[in-house]
Formats: structure tokens, sequence, C-alpha cells
């Protein structure tokens, strides 16, 4: 954050204030304050030179305002003359002297230019010394040092005020660093807080509903593991809510306060994976146009959530294993090797046991990542958590969509428990936000979301139903049933020649995303 430049320990023979230079440039790289910084180069300066104040000013931009940043009297006493008012004009000639980056000027009050002529007043008889603070992105700020003695500025005095510009130029350009840092802070605490108000929620938090009910043994396996730093592989069927499994061992952990990252291996481009994950160095590929961070740097000091894991590429694998035993890596390009310290949380539906014996998931991986393996049930196994996971998710959809909150009826929850679930809470949430949407705030419509009158099982109509006479269904499940035959005919191949996309002529990242959308798993046609 702080700026030193690299020749900050270059000082002319001046050997009486060599140290003193020293002393200057430590407490300018030391302090991001511009007024801890100036108040401390003032008192340094304070016994050696007769100053009796060091005035520093802010040039803004667009050169329309200059603010004044410090005001402080290398004294005890305060500074003897407040900062002037500055009109626009005299704004104007002042920024105009700076930009032309002047060498430090003595001006006195007989004969000072007119564009230095509103800091020094008529009742003062001081001498001035007045400089541009200039950084490598220009000018940007300027320094006025008044003296009481006239002879302050003589002999030996005035080379090394001169030297003084460049530390206060670097302390005036770390406090302009420290007030952007503070904005974009405050800008994204306040996206944060506006996300948080139309989600209803007063802290990012995640809800665990079920915790004592059809979950509870699987949050005691959570809570036990939570303090440690063992890998943690969690195995459930897609919707069954690995995510939030996962941020709760990073909220329960010592890593709480770092970041949590979320990568879904399944989701990545086989040629990409390695610099996604491990960054890449610039002019490593084409279209490396400059350094990146892969994810295991973003998350280093906290956790890094690899969902669908069993999709990683076996190169791929080989070169997570590493760091998942080193903690050690490479960008894609670099010849640096580079060190974190990352929690891995990993989650996947499908059964990597069996692709170990199938030799299509490392083996020594395998090991690695599932120290901990934690089980999520399917929704349709946790029938019991049904009634309050309706009732959550029903009053999140009325805060979404800025509807009345309308809880489920008792036909509702007898609707819902009838239903099978094989999207499990995924496909849940997505009936009740559409059944809240058909409701238009009078009501859950849960018959009409989930698609046609069930059958005596519950069950949601066969894809041979929809062509039947008179049925109707909503489109988001005539389009999931019409994909699934495609699926069926093309045995889950999704571009290329005689693929799903062929057929329903649809470009194939927008069939994978509908896909997504509407929970298909397209991996089981194949």
């Amino acid at each position: 954050m702080l700026a030193c430049p690299a020749n900050m320990l270059y000082i002319p023979r001046m050997d009486a204030y060599n140290s003193l230079l020293l002393q200057v440039w430590r407490e300018a790289c030391r302090h991001i304050e511009i007024e801890e910084s100036g108040g401390r180069i003032a008192a340094l300066i304070g016994p050696v030179l007769p100053l009796d104040v060091v005035a520093l000013y802010r040039v803004a931009p667009d050169e329309t305002s200059v603010e004044r940043v410090c005001l402080v009297s290398p004294g005890t006493s305060p500074p003897p003359f407040p900062a002037p008012e500055l009109t626009t004009s005299q704004v104007a000639a002042l920024a105009t002297w700076c930009r032309t980056r002047q060498p430090a000027m003595r001006v006195h009050p007989d004969s000072a230019p007119k564009p230095i002529a509103p800091f020094v007043t008529a009742e003062s008889g001081d001498d001035f010394l007045l400089g541009p603070l200039v950084s490598e992105h220009g000018t940007m700020g300027l320094a006025i040092l008044s003296a009481y003695d006239p002879a302050a500025f003589a002999g030996k005095a005035a080379p090394l005020l001169q030297l003084l510009l460049e530390p206060l130029a670097v302390a005036l350009e770390n406090d302009q660093r420290l007030r952007e840092l503070i904005a974009l802070r405050e800008a994204a605490e306040a996206d944060k807080r506006s996300l948080l108000t139309r989600l209803g929620r007063e802290a990012i938090q995640e809800v665990v509903v079920g915790a004592e009910g059809g979950l509870r043994s699987v949050m005691e396996r959570v809570r036990l593991v939570a303090r440690s730093e063992a890998p943690v592989l969690i195995l459930g069927e897609t919707g069954s809510g690995k995510e939030v499994v996962a941020r709760v061992i990073h909220d329960d952990s010592p890593r709480a306060s770092g970041p949590f990252i979320r990568v879904n291996c399944g989701a990545i481009s086989p040629e990409l994976i390695d610099s996604e994950l491990f960054g890449h160095e610039r002019g490593s590929f084409t279209g490396a146009a400059g350094d990146r961070r892969g994810w295991f740097e973003r998350a280093d000091g906290g956790t890094l959530f690899l969902d669908e894991i069993g999709e990683l590429p076996p190169a791929a694998q080989v070169r997570l294993l590493r760091v998942v035993q080193e903690g050690a890596f490479e960008r894609v390009g670099g010849e640096k090797t580079l060190h974190v310290s990352v929690r891995i949380v990993a989650a996947t539906h499908r059964d990597l046991a069996r692709m170990v014996q199938e030799h299509q998931f490392r083996e020594d991986l395998w090991y690695r990542i599932a120290v901990f393996p934690i089980v999520l049930p399917p929704l349709r196994e946790r029938k019991e958590d049904i009634p309050a996971l309706a009732e959550h998710l029903a009053d999140r959809a009325a805060r979404r969509f800025g509807l009345r909150p309308q809880p489920p009826s008792t036909e509702d929850i007898s609707i819902l428990r009838n239903y099978d679930w094989p999207g499990n809470v995924r496909e849940l949430a997505s009936v009740i936000d559409r059944a809240a949407i058909l409701g238009d705030g009078e009501g859950l419509q849960v018959l009409k979301a989930l698609g046609a009158t069930p059958n005596s099982n519950g069950e949601r109509p066969s894809p041979e139903s929809i062509d039947a006479p008179g049925a109707i269904v909503p489109l988001d499940e005539a389009m999931r049933q019409h994909i699934e035959r495609a699926l069926k005919a093309t045995r889950g191949k999704i571009e290329g020649r005689d693929s799903v996309a062929t057929l329903l002529e649809i470009n194939p990242h927008t069939l994978r995303a509908r896909m997504r959308k509407l929970g298909i798993d397209w991996k089981q046609f194949r």
C-alpha cells in the first residue's frame, strides 16, 4: 500500500542532515494518514530548522479545487495563521503553477508572484518556501513551509527543504491511496447492506433448515470437523445443499475471517482449468495480457470450495494433489513456486469411490480429500424437513419478489410431501418461487407450480403425458421434458454431430445454461 521510491535512501552530501532525512523518509513511509505523517515530520524538522508552519494541500485532478489536508507547527504551539480561503481564480492559478512542476520557490510578501499571493498575508513578514508534490502519476499537491527567521532559507537549509518535498509527496500519495481504499470499502459495505436488505437478512450467514431434523447427524459431523484443518468431502445428489454445508464449515472454522471461494470444476473448460486454479503469467499463452491470480491465491488464508471435483480432468488432478499435499504450486508460464494456506472443502454428486476403482479419479487424491467425508441425504429421505423448508423458502420468495408473505397451507404441505423431489432442495426452491409468483401475494399455488394435478403418489406427469390432448404444463416443465427426450435420443451428447444442440437447434453453451437452470443432470443419460 505504501509508496516508497527505490532511491529513497539516496541523499546528497549534507552530513548534518543525513540522519534527519532518513528519519523523515521512515515517517513518510510508515504512516498512511497524512495528518499523522505531517505531524511527525514537522516534529522532526522543528528542532533543526526555524519553521513555524508546514502546510500540505491536495490539488484535485480536474484542478478546480485545492484541499488543505495538513497544517501543523513544528513547535508545541498551534500554527500562527489559519488556512486561507481560496477563490476559483486563485485555485486555477495555483493548479497551473503546480502543473509546471517547478522546483521549490522562495516567496516573500514584498515580491510574491500573483499565483502565490493568496498564501501570503499582509500581517506576516515570514518567508515561504513553496513546492509542488509530485508522484509518478503527476503533480498531486503543494507544500508550503513558513519560516519565522528570514535567514532560514539561506545556506544548506534551502536545499534540505527542497529534499523534503519528495517524502512529503510520498506521504500525500499514501494518504490518497488510503482514502481510495476507504471509499471502495464503504461502497462495498453499501452494496452488501443493499443486498442484505433485499434478502431480508441482517448478516451473511447460511441458514440450515433441518439442522434439528433430517440433517441432525450431518450437522453433528460438521461441528466436529469445522474447528480442524482437515479436508472435507461432501457427497450428495445435485441440489441437496452441499454449498450451504461448505459455508457453514467455513463460518465455524478459525478461517471464518478469510475468504470463501467457490469453484465449479465442472463449468471450467479443460484448456483453462490450470489458469483458473493456479493463475498465469503475462505472455504464457495467447490472450494472457497480464498476470492473473488463480483461485488458490485468492483463497489464501481461507477456504476453497471445489464443487463437482469429480469433473476435474486427470492432468488437473495431478497438480491439485501437489497443492493439497504441500500448499505449493506454480502459475502457468511461471517459474516461481508460490505457497498458500488454504483449506480444501470438496463436493460431488458422483460416486468417487467407484470412479477410483475404474481409474477415472486418482486414488492418492481421493485419500487426500476424503479425510472427513460427509454424506448429505436427498430430500426424499428427510421429508420431515419439507414443512420448515417450504415456509422458509416461501418467506424468502415473498421478499425477493415484493409480495405479501404467504405461508404454505396444510394442503400445500401434503402435496409437497407426496412428491419425490429428484432435484432436491433446489427443485423445491424453484417450485416455491413459481408458486409465490402464481399466487401474486394471495397464497401459494403449489399445485399449479408443480405442473399438473399429481397422480395418487404425487409424482409429476411423465414426459409422454405432455403430448396428451388437453394436457397443459408450465413452460419450464415442458422444456425440461423436451430436453430430456432429446438427451435420451442422443445418449447425453450435448454438442457436435447428432447431438442435443443439433436436434434442438440451440447453441451448446445456451443449452448447458438452460439445463443447469432446470436442474437437468445430462450425465445420467450417457
